[in-house]
C-alpha cells in the first residue's frame, strides 16, 4: 500500500498561520509516501509569497509532486503574465511543470494546467496528453496511475461545468486507453471524491476523483480548511478528508470514503475499512 498526502490551494498571502505547524507536524506523522500539491501555492504570485510557500514546503517529507495553479500566474502585471507566467513559480519552486514519481506500487503524474490567457480557467493539451501517454506506456498492469492537475475534471453535477479543465473530454479519452487510475485536483475550494462515470460515459471506464479544499488559505469558501490522505492498493484506494477542527487547533480525519476497482472502473464501496492508519 502507498499513502498520498494531498493538499492543494495553500494560497500564500492569504495563509492562517496557525494551521502551518499543526498541517505540518500531522503530514509528518502520517509519513506519506509521495506529497501532492495541487496548485495555487501563492495568492497573487508575488517574490515574496513564493518564497514563503518554499519555507514550508522545505518543511515537509519528500517526495513531492507539486504543479501550479492560476494563481501562481501573475494577475495585474500584464508584462509578467503574459511573458513570464510562471518565472517566479518555476524559480522557488520548480521548474518541472509535469513531475513524476514511479515505484512498484504507484505512478504520479503532475500535469500543468495553469494558463496566462484566462483569469482562473485551465487547458490540458494534445502535447500534454501525448507526455502522459509515453509515460505510462510500458508501465505493469498492477501499478496505480494517478494524475494531479489543478484544474479538475470532474465535480459533482451541481457544480458549473465551466470549473472543468478545457478539453477534458480529449483527456479523458487518453486516460481511459492509457488506464488511468485516480485524478487529483483542487481550485475549488471545496472537497469531493466520485467517479467519472455520470459525466463521461465511457464503456468499462471510470476514474477515481480526489477534489481537495483549501488546506491553510483564509478563502474556505463556507467549508473549513482541508486535506486529503489517499491511501493505495491496486484494487483499493481509501480517501480520508482532515478538516480544521477549531476549538481542539488541530487537524482531525472528518471522513473515510473507500473506493473499489472492477477491472477498469472505480466506485464507492462501503464494506471494512483499512485496518491500522491515522
Amino acid at each position: 500500500m502507498r499513502t498520498l498526502v494531498h493538499l492543494s490551494d495553500l494560497h500564500f498571502g492569504k495563509v492562517d498561520d496557525k494551521l502551518l505547524a499543526p498541517l505540518r507536524d500531522l503530514v509528518h506523522k502520517i509519513n506519506p509516501d509521495v506529497v501532492v500539491v495541487s496548485g495555487d501555492l501563492t495568492q497573487r504570485a508575488k517574490s515574496e509569497e513564493f518564497e514563503q510557500a518554499r519555507a514550508w514546503l522545505d518543511t515537509l517529507p519528500g517526495p513531492q509532486i507539486i504543479v501550479p495553479g492560476n494563481h501562481d500566474i501573475s494577475l495585474y502585471n500584464v508584462f509578467r503574465r503574459f511573458l513570464q507566467p510562471l518565472t517566479r513559480y518555476k524559480r522557488y519552486i520548480t521548474d518541472d511543470l509535469d513531475p513524476i514519481f514511479v515505484d512498484e506500487e504507484i505512478a504520479v503524474l503532475g500535469v500543468n494546467t495553469a494558463r496566462s490567457l484566462t483569469f482562473k480557467d485551465g487547458r490540458v493539451n494534445e502535447e500534454q496528453v501525448s507526455v502522459i501517454r509515453q509515460q505510462l506506456s510500458g508501465l505493469p498492469p498492477e501499478i496505480v496511475r494517478i494524475i494531479v492537475t489543478h484544474h479538475p475534471f470532474d465535480l459533482p453535477v451541481t457544480n458549473d461545468e465551466d470549473d472543468l479543465v478545457d478539453r477534458a473530454p480529449m483527456a479523458m479519452r487518453a486516460f481511459a486507453e492509457c488506464g488511468v487510475d485516480v485524478l487529483l485536483s483542487g481550485h475549488m475550494h471545496t472537497s469531493h471524491a466520485g467517479n467519472t462515470s455520470e459525466r463521461y460515459q465511457m464503456s468499462e471506464y471510470a476514474a477515481l476523483v480526489v477534489q481537495a479544499g483549501t488546506a491553510t488559505s483564509t478563502r474556505g469558501r463556507g467549508e473549513v480548511n482541508s486535506f486529503n490522505v489517499v491511501r493505495v492498493e491496486p484494487e483499493r484506494v481509501e480517501v480520508d478528508r482532515y478538516g480544521w477542527d477549531e476549538v481542539g487547533k488541530a487537524f482531525s480525519k472528518m471522513k473515510t470514503e473507500p473506493f473499489l476497482r472492477r477491472g477498469n472502473v472505480w466506485s464507492a464501496h462501503t464494506d471494512g475499512l483499512f485496518a491500522a492508519g491515522i
